[in-house]
């Protein structure tokens, strides 16, 4: 997966814009333009990194006159201590482009820190671990790359692009059999119907109008095992909710095929690193 450049730069273009505005107060009243630093960053905790070409790039863009020798890819299994890239040039690049590209790489390297340790939670099984809409205005993008760097696979980037009938779709309308029926008239032949289904019935239902996955909202381990069972292998059958690191492995083993978390890209915790400037 490889984010468009436009969009990564108009990303850093406005956090740039809301971080600094016009002028940095302390290090364009206290360091000459030809001042030169030696830095590096470094992590403060074990992890994924995700989002060092992103980094790098913001350097780029606020001023340039900065190499940057990325040590760790995206991808890469980093420990506590271990030095991630080096940077040497203007100072002032180096302090006004700090906060903005720690804040992208920390952020999604959190995504990608805790996309892998879910994806390891399930090996051995046939589930796939997967993100959600619930992602940050505007971030959007850049999640759904750190799950996928993580080990993880994306849920529909948007509401074109697949036509998913959550319960208040189906209560607004009447029933599942009617919605489906209904919908079909309408979408092309290369999207996608699923169904969010609440009980072991509505599933039932579902699995009657030949859609291609159905969403197992809500349900405890024993509902989804006999729902697989139910299911066999007609509809992909995707667990949410209500599904954390202490329950991933056991809802894996109920046989469902996909496993989507909300809580990769809207709650994660940011993975710590710190930008380190050598002293003369």
């Amino acid at each position: 997966m490889k984010l468009l450049q436009c969009y990564i730069d108009d990303l850093i273009k406005t956090a740039l814009m809301e971080d600094i505005n016009y002028m940095d107060a302390a290090a364009d009243n206290l360091i000459p333009p030809e001042h030169k630093s030696s830095a590096y960053y470094v992590a403060k905790d074990s992890g994924v990194v995700c989002g060092i070409e992103v980094a790098k790039r913001v350097f780029e863009l606020v001023g340039g006159d900065v190499s940057f020798n990325i040590l760790m890819n995206d991808g890469t299994k980093v420990k506590k201590g271990d030095v991630i890239a080096r940077l040497e040039g203007s100072t002032l690049t180096l302090l006004k482009g700090e906060r903005t590209a720690l804040n992208l790489l920390q952020h999604m390297s959190g995504i990608a820190t805790a996309t892998n340790k879910c994806v390891e939670l399930v090996a051995g099984t046939n589930a796939s671990v997967t993100d959600t809409r619930k992602t940050l205005p505007g971030l959007r993008g850049i999640q759904k790359y750190a799950v996928t760097v993580g080990g993880g696979k994306n849920h529909r980037y948007n509401l074109s692009d697949a036509a998913m009938l959550k319960d208040n779709h189906i209560d607004a309308y009447g029933s599942i059999t009617a919605a489906v029926a209904e919908l079909r008239k309408h979408i092309g032949h290369t999207v996608k119907i699923e169904v969010e289904v609440r009980d072991l019935d509505e599933l039932r239902e579902a699995l009657a109008t030949g859609v291609e996955i159905i969403m197992l909202d809500n349900m405890n381990c024993q509902e989804m095992t006999e729902a697989v069972k139910i299911t066999n292998g007609a509809a992909l059958l995707e667990a949410s909710g209500n599904i954390t690191l202490d329950n991933i492995a056991e809802v894996a083993k109920t046989g469902v095929d996909i496993i989507s978390l909300g809580a990769l890209t809207h709650s994660v915790k940011c993975f710590d690193v710190s930008m380190k400037i050598e002293k003369k």
